[in-house]
């Protein structure tokens, strides 16, 4: 669903990726870990052709990350993640299908059902300004799956969430999971994509320092948070 082959972003004399390798299959729920300007969000934005590579190539499904083709199986959710507080979050999951071209009928149809998939039934008439973030959240997950992309790009969607949203946010993504939903995230919360992920990649200062199953990770009574420290300081 995902390759990456030896990418590589420069700005000026900064490697903000250095040279970085790896994949994630269809169906996989991959957590991308890093320290504050590892690198994460670059390759997130690569994936996405908000920026080119200096070197190397992504795909996203099979294409080339800079066809526009490659993003129609994509749906993405930001880093601190906003909606227009005016509008109620039925209005702005319409306002979302109409960037797509849908039919009023398809529109309609997809986001009741998205609205019943992210448990905001009895509030999706409500202004986004009575919301909690958490629920901001749901509806920013929402958006990214209309459409019906196979595949989720996350960029730390528990961020600022208290422990009741946080918990809500994982399980609405382990019921994606459960779905065959491929999702790619990025998290500093390495206790909940210890619970939740099947394989992570640790990078620092651009470079991929390890790629693995988070059950070869974390073991001989370690956590995730253990291997990420172990790692990033070297």
């Amino acid at each position: 669903m995902i390759e990456l082959n030896a990418v590589t972003k420069r700005y000026g004399s900064l490697a903000a990726v250095d040279n970085v390798s790896f994949s994630v299959k269809a169906g996989e729920y991959f957590a991308l870990l890093g320290p504050n300007g590892a690198g994460k969000t670059t390759i997130v934005k690569m994936l996405l052709d908000f920026t080119q590579p200096t070197a190397g190539s992504l795909s996203v499904n099979g294409l080339p990350s800079t066809h526009a083709a490659s993003r129609t199986a994509a749906g993405y959710l930001a880093e601190n993640y906003h909606i227009p507080p005016h509008l109620s979050g039925w209005q702005y999951l319409q306002r979302c299908a109409e960037l797509l071209d849908m039919s009023r009928l398809d529109a309609m149809n997809q986001c009741k059902r998205i609205i019943e998939l992210i448990g905001m039934q009895g509030r999706e008439h409500t202004k986004v300004n009575t919301y909690s973030k958490g629920m901001i959240q749901r509806f920013g997950i929402g958006a990214a799956l209309i459409g019906n992309p196979k595949l989720l790009i996350l960029d730390e969607p528990t961020s600022g969430l208290d422990p009741i949203g946080i918990r809500e946010i994982r399980q609405l993504l382990e019921s994606l999971k459960n779905q065959g939903m491929t999702i790619f995230l990025n998290s500093h919360l390495l206790s909940e994509v210890e619970k939740i992920c099947d394989n992570a990649a640790i990078i620092n200062r651009g470079r991929l320092l390890v790629k693995d199953k988070i059950s070869a990770l974390v073991k001989d009574g370690d956590t995730l948070e253990d291997v990420f420290v172990r790692f990033v300081k070297g």
